[in-house]
């Protein structure tokens, strides 16, 4: 599963430069999913859904930092634990039971943002 920030975040900033995948963004900041991947042009999500990587998305949040679930990986394929958890202060990076996921599921999303 994807992990989300929960709303006692204190906008420190620390978990931003630990995500691998760049799925993790400051409140308020638009993203693509071309940011920090490897992804380029249109391409198929694992969902079948077509995207173009680097169209702007909206915020998920304007309150504090965000996961973009989509590209969230719990950093499966890079490190043994999600490392926005491991260097958040106030323990509010946790799994998002909105976006359940396998573990072959979070290694086919890895392999398609970063060929």
């Amino acid at each position: 599963m994807a992990i989300i920030i929960t709303d006692e975040c204190i906008n420190c900033g620390a978990c931003e430069p630990e995500c691998p995948n760049n799925a993790i963004y400051e409140a308020g900041a638009n993203w693509a999913y071309a940011d920090g991947t490897t992804l380029q042009g249109k391409f198929l999500l694992w969902d079948g859904r077509e995207e173009d990587s680097s169209e702007k998305h909206t915020p998920v949040s304007d309150e504090v930092y965000y996961i973009v679930p989509d590209k969230c990986t719990e950093c499966v394929g890079f490190h043994e634990e999600p490392q926005c958890a491991a260097v958040c202060p106030v323990d509010c990076c946790v799994p998002d039971p909105e976006h359940v996921e396998d573990k072959n599921q979070l290694l086919k999303k890895k392999e398609l943002m970063h060929i």
